[in-house]
């Protein structure tokens, strides 16, 4: 390895660990500051303390709020299976016109800004006449999380055989039989895994949630919000601290289970 090469290497692992630390240092730093002692946020922590995580449980509408927003993550995120799996096998296996736009059609909102499509749902509830809060939170929220899960099965499914399916078949199961018993294990991973980002994507989710929420029906990131435009002190960034964990709980959770390149792939 010549002498440019070598710089150029090293240029670039210290170019990668500054982008690593850039986007590490707020995460970090919220995670510091919910352990001080101060009513501020300051740092150094003049002491170590949990009093802040103490006085989270004892926030107004939190409990109500963490229900609100972990009922919607899992009611959207299976939802999401369902319609992404069917979506997903019908892109694949279907022999029809405009297959690639349902595709992409399904996997769209990753491509606009949230407040985009925030707006856009709340002027389509409008039209229809949906005035209940919950229920138009649910069907957005699993607007946002179908393109994870039709994203990642339609990855599966092009790695898939589906002449298992046939030998399946061939060997006295039924179809329904054969897609449970034969392509139902080989998905998990990819079940797992879009379920996961599915979860986390509406369990944060707080643009697309700010337009649907009303006096009774605020979600955890919006009721954050709340919480900052009225007391902003370091319980705050007790919950976010939370919501970091749970995150890392997910990956591990996908890497022990999945593995961190299938997740990725």
């Amino acid at each position: 390895m010549t002498r440019l090469q070598t710089s150029v290497r090293a240029l670039s692992w210290v170019v990668a660990a500054g982008v690593v630390l850039f986007l590490l240092a707020p995460l970090v730093l919220t995670v510091v500051v919910s352990f001080t002692s101060s009513s501020v946020y300051t740092l150094p922590p003049p002491e170590w303390s949990l009093r802040w995580y103490a006085a989270v449980a004892r926030k107004s509408g939190f409990w109500d709020s963490v229900w609100l927003s972990v009922s919607l993550a899992g009611l959207s995120t299976a939802l999401a299976l369902l319609l992404g799996t069917a979506a997903a096998i019908a892109v694949t296996r279907g022999r029809f016109k405009g297959r690639e736009a349902i595709a992409t059609f399904a996997v769209s909102p990753l491509m606009m800004p949230g407040l985009v499509v925030g707006v856009a749902m709340l002027q389509f509830f409008r039209q229809v006449g949906l005035r209940d809060a919950w229920i138009s939170l649910l069907i957005a929220h699993v607007v946002v999380t179908l393109p994870f899960v039709v994203r990642t099965l339609l990855a599966a499914l092009e790695r898939f055989d589906f002449s298992l399916i046939d030998a399946a078949r061939t060997l006295g199961m039924s179809y329904p039989k054969a897609v449970l018993k034969v392509l139902a294990p080989n998905l998990a991973p990819a079940f797992l895994t879009s379920g996961l980002f599915a979860f986390l994507a509406s369990m944060d989710n707080y643009p697309v949630s700010i337009f649907l929420t009303d006096a009774r029906n605020k979600t955890l990131p919006i009721k954050m919000l709340q919480y900052m435009e009225e007391q902003p002190d370091p319980t705050l960034a007790a919950i976010s601290t939370g919501l970091i964990v749970l995150a890392l709980a997910v990956l591990m959770i996908g890497s022990r289970t999945v593995g961190l390149n299938r997740m990725i792939h």
